[in-house]
């Protein structure tokens, strides 16, 4: 039986990489060995979230050793050296690998995945696919996969909290060392200036009954990250469409360090009574079916997961027009241009008028193509290429 591992930052905490992770891992369980080595702590695991209880998973727990002062400050300059100044080659990509993952942190990475004598190690996210390959020749006859979960233009486009243009080079000199990259979307797929493979996202719950598309109300989920998820914008049109509208409700559902701002523009708006903000839970099923119409008002997203759940609980999809989500739902999303507030606003309206049953079958039927069967058909193709 293979050994597989998921080398990833976090596990035991909410959010759609850790979802899709935790889901992907069970459903390998079925045929291989599956082990979670986490940077999470020891004292943090529990095995509920998403169902982690139901496959016979192995945890380990890994933390960076401390560097040294002296070659902590020595390979900050290097960095800064590379970001700022140096040409952008192979050799001085390798040595800013080095200089990010010094050999003290590099040495204890390595040496933890030669204890699980695995087969395939998958690097989750960008950053961690990266310090993988930096462990390639210490590995030797292990297959090394990457697999981004973020949109090429939120890792590497202007004015990124993530990465940023001056490490972009970077990433694609280091990530050509692994034997396969994992993006969420052909159009990502373009952009790199290496081999990748496309495995969709597959839909991480099982739907309870659709909605019966008659309460009047907007919902939108996800992490509230600063400048991710777009609710501020998506509050901001929700009061441009109340102006004219004294029925509809929106729902927000998630967590995260901007809830204050959003808290603070629907008291500013006086729209406490007509958006409620809810925390993140594990039967977030219930809210899909109490909505009526689902509002993606990302920026950016790797993949947008929460249109496959949402669609699967039949509802039409009000979505700022990312490329992934034109490329999951086609012709049948309710499209504004990314950021346009007022152009929300008039697709919020255009939802409301919709034939909601004609589009809520239509819906369904689009989700049905991320079946888990389908996602894990390709991935045990990677897997044993």
């Amino acid at each position: 039986m293979k050994r597989i591992c998921f080398l990833t930052d976090s596990i035991f905490s909410y959010g759609g990489v850790q979802r899709v992770t935790a889901v992907i891992a069970k459903e390998l369980a079925k045929q291989y060995d599956v082990t979670i080595v986490t940077t999470d702590r020891p004292e943090q695991e529990d095995t509920t979230f998403y169902g982690l209880s139901e496959a016979p998973i192995h945890y380990r727990y890994f933390a960076f050793p401390e560097v040294r002062r002296w070659k902590y400050y020595f390979c900050k300059a290097y960095s800064w050296l590379y970001r700022r100044h140096l040409p952008q080659t192979r050799l001085t990509s390798d040595l800013y690998a080095h200089s990010s993952l010094p050999s003290e942190k590099r040495k204890a990475l390595w040496r933890e995945l030669q204890r699980g004598s695995y087969d395939v190690v998958i690097g989750v996210h960008a950053p961690l696919a990266v310090r993988l390959a930096t462990c390639r020749q210490h590995l030797p006859g292990v297959r090394l996969l990457g697999w981004i979960h973020n949109s090429y233009e939120a890792l590497f486009g202007k004015g990124s909290l993530y990465i940023g243009p001056e490490l972009c080079r970077h990433y694609e000199f280091q990530l050509a060392k692994l034997d396969a990259t994992v993006v969420l979307c052909h159009d990502d797929a373009r952009k790199y200036h290496f081999p990748t493979r496309i495995i969709y996202n597959p839909l991480t719950l099982v739907p309870d009954a659709p909605s019966e598309g008659t309460s009047k109300k907007f919902l939108a989920v996800g992490r509230f990250s600063r400048l991710h998820k777009g609710f501020d914008l998506l509050i901001e049109a929700f009061r441009i469409f109340a102006q004219h509208n004294e029925e509809w409700t929106l729902d927000i559902v998630g967590e995260g360090v901007e809830e204050p701002l959003y808290r603070q523009l629907i008291k500013e708006y006086h729209l406490e009574n007509r958006i409620h903000i809810h925390p993140f839970t594990s039967h977030v099923q219930h809210y899909y079916h109490e909505a009526q119409v689902y509002v993606l008002s990302s920026r950016w997203e790797g993949f947008g997961l929460v249109l496959v759940e949402a669609m699967a609980h039949g509802l039409p999809v009000v979505s700022s027009d990312l490329p992934t989500s034109k490329e999951i739902m086609g012709d049948f999303g309710l499209y504004f241009i990314n950021g346009d507030v007022n152009g929300m606003a008039r697709q919020m309206h255009a939802a409301t008028q919709l034939d909601w049953h004609m589009a809520s079958q239509q819906a369904i039927e689009i989700a049905r193509r991320f079946n888990m069967e389908t996602i894990s058909h390709q991935w045990h193709e990677i897997i044993n290429a």
